[in-house]
């Protein structure tokens, strides 16, 4: 069983904006810059022969080139906050790679979660973090913007979890954006 995501990577320049996110913060486990990324949809655990299947089928995604840029953070969890993020602005060319992407899921019969995409890089996990600790990040660093940094790959990442440690990510297919849509 593999459990798997398609995403795109984030260019250096952008990691060295984002790192300084990772203030104080009671319950937040900061993630490495290794570790970001910007998922375009979340396949979840698979197997074997279903992984294969869906790792030769995104070769045949066609789509140019993405700029991306920060917009802001925000975090998921409304009043219980679970993760703190790095808005990426949404375009129509993230969006398209984004539902070819989940495309592929349906036609592999795989089970997706009902939120639509939004685009953004994770920054960190929350344990019980305070709301009001949470507001105030997101208050002081609402003004994260970046310039656009053009993305030309796409990976299908693997996620493997260590007992007390973050999770792995780990490339385990290369898809080129050529420019054709």
């Amino acid at each position: 069983m593999h459990r798997l995501f398609a995403a795109l990577p984030v260019p250096d320049e952008l990691a060295d904006r984002i790192e300084p996110l990772s203030v104080e913060i009671q319950g937040a486990r900061w993630r490495k810059r290794h570790h970001y990324h910007l998922t375009l949809c979340f396949y979840g655990v698979v197997d074997g022969e279903i992984a294969n299947e869906l790792a030769d089928a995104l070769e045949q995604v066609t789509a140019p080139p993405i700029e991306i840029e920060l917009s802001g953070v925000g975090w998921f969890g409304r009043r219980e906050p679970r993760a703190l993020y790095a808005r990426v602005a949404s375009s129509p060319a993230l969006e398209d790679l984004a539902h070819k992407c989940r495309k592929l899921a349906r036609q592999f019969r795989i089970q997706l979660g009902q939120d639509p995409f939004a685009p953004h890089i994770t920054v960190a996990y929350c344990n019980q973090s305070p709301l009001e600790a949470v507001r105030t990040w997101s208050e002081d660093f609402q003004i994260l913007k970046s310039e656009r940094f053009l993305v030309d790959t796409f990976h299908l990442y693997e996620s493997f979890t260590g007992h007390g440690r973050q999770s792995q990510y780990v490339p385990q297919a290369d898809y080129r954006l050529l420019g054709r849509s």
